[in-house]
């Protein structure tokens, strides 16, 4: 039996804001409007608020990308009249595919995963929109020291559905007692452990961590990846 880590991969391993931000700079620009710090600070907020909204299945995939980027014209300037904000949508997917950015030593952190735990696989296990992940790891070289990789457009199941990791250990044929979930988000990644009974690590922890500790019933926290690379050291041994 393997040791499994299924990492989230945005905030977690890869710098998610940056390329969004240079992303939705490219695409808007390119279509004729306007794109400011705040522009970019209005379309965080509201993509998230509609992220959570699809974690809790109230609304679809495709609802969501219409919707933000509907609210992303409406705060431009320039003529949006004749934009699709769904093949705008698709531009800012493939524009951020080609532009990853790694967290600060997240792929010396991965390789001494490898070269130190023996037995260790790491995975993927990632809500968004497969392009744009599958992208991102290759242009950042992550692609090099994965095993596989789980993306939930593709599954057809989203974090925090326990769904999610069911089909994860049926594809790699190990228990769940193998398998430990690491992100940065409580609300997909360390409730979806919680529902699929996986260990987990709350990584880059903030607000009040006693209280969401026992609310996702969190096994560890780490701040940092030496922090985290001890954990998950020891979860091995253990």
């Amino acid at each position: 039996m393997h040791h499994n880590f299924l990492f989230d991969l945005d905030q977690t391993l890869l710098d998610f804001h940056a390329s969004e931000y240079k992303a939705l700079g490219i695409v808007l620009n390119e279509n004729g409007l306007s794109f400011s710090d705040e522009i970019y600070r209005a379309f965080i907020a509201y993509n998230k608020s509609l992220w959570l909204e699809l974690e809790k299945g109230t609304i679809s995939r495709t609802e969501l990308f219409t919707r933000r980027f509907r609210d992303v014209f409406s705060r431009c300037e320039g003529d949006s009249s004749g934009l699709d904000p769904l093949k705008v949508n698709d531009a800012f997917i493939r524009t951020m595919s080609v532009n990853g950015v790694l967290m600060d030593g997240a792929l010396a952190f991965v390789r001494r995963l490898k070269d130190n735990i023996p037995d260790a696989r790491i995975y993927i296990a990632s809500n968004g929109a497969t392009v744009n992940a599958k992208g991102r790891l290759a242009s950042t070289g992550l692609d090099r020291y994965t095993d596989g990789v789980f993306i939930s457009e593709e599954m057809g199941v989203t974090k925090p559905d326990a769904a999610f990791f069911e089909r994860i250990l049926e594809q790699i044929g190990e228990p769940g007692s193998s398998c430990i979930m690491i992100g940065d988000s409580l609300t997909s990644d360390m409730l979806g452990a919680k529902n699929a009974s996986l260990d987990s690590v709350w990584f880059m922890p903030s607000g009040n961590i006693g209280e969401a500790m026992a609310a996702y019933d969190i096994n560890y926290c780490a701040s940092s990846f030496e922090e985290l690379y001890e954990i998950l050291r020891e979860w091995s041994a253990g």
